[in-house]
């Protein structure tokens, strides 16, 4: 049985991360989605919120697990016996990111592989700081995430209001 690990800090979980980890589990036997709980940027949603709204997302796929997870993501993927890290490449620039953290990762343990799946053309645009700052400007995101995380996001920004300075505004504002 070959286990994948899929981590992120899916804040918030969109269409995207969706069909990678649902492609990576028609190449693996089991697929670890792992929200990491402490990231080193500003989150919208908490720990709780974006792991309810991941197992939610995947609520009836049969080899997806979703957990919560903390520290060095190789350190929690040889915890789970992961044999594979599995991350998703949108555009060029995400990929010397992501060269840096595997070599790092294969680094600290060289028995886990990365694999990179390519992002389906229909969600190159998607990020989760594009769905944040459009959702934050009362923009529709129903294209870009389930029905349940957009009401999310919605009750989200209703708590902030107006004073809101999580997300930082980048173009679409203009």
């Amino acid at each position: 049985m070959v286990k994948a690990l899929f981590p992120g800090t899916f804040d918030p979980i969109h269409f995207g991360h969706i069909d990678i980890a649902r492609r990576a589990s028609r190449i693996f036997d089991e697929v670890v989605v792992a929200v990491y709980d402490k990231p080193l940027k500003n989150l919208l949603l908490t720990p709780e919120e974006r792991l309810k709204l991941v197992k939610q997302a995947f609520a009836d796929d049969t080899n997806i697990v979703v957990q919560g997870y903390s520290g060095l993501t190789i350190t929690y993927a040889k915890k789970i016996n992961a044999d594979v890290i599995v991350r998703g490449l949108r555009v060029f620039s995400d990929f010397e990111h992501e060269f840096r953290m595997a070599l790092a990762n294969h680094h600290l343990e060289p028995r886990i592989e990365i694999v990179a799946l390519i992002t389906s053309e229909q969600h190159t645009f998607i990020s989760s700081s594009t769905v944040r700052e459009v959702a934050s400007l009362n923009g529709d995101v129903s294209s870009m995430v389930p029905s349940f995380v957009e009401k999310a996001l919605i009750r989200r920004f209703q708590e902030l209001g107006e004073s809101q300075q999580v997300v930082p505004i980048s173009f679409l504002r203009d």
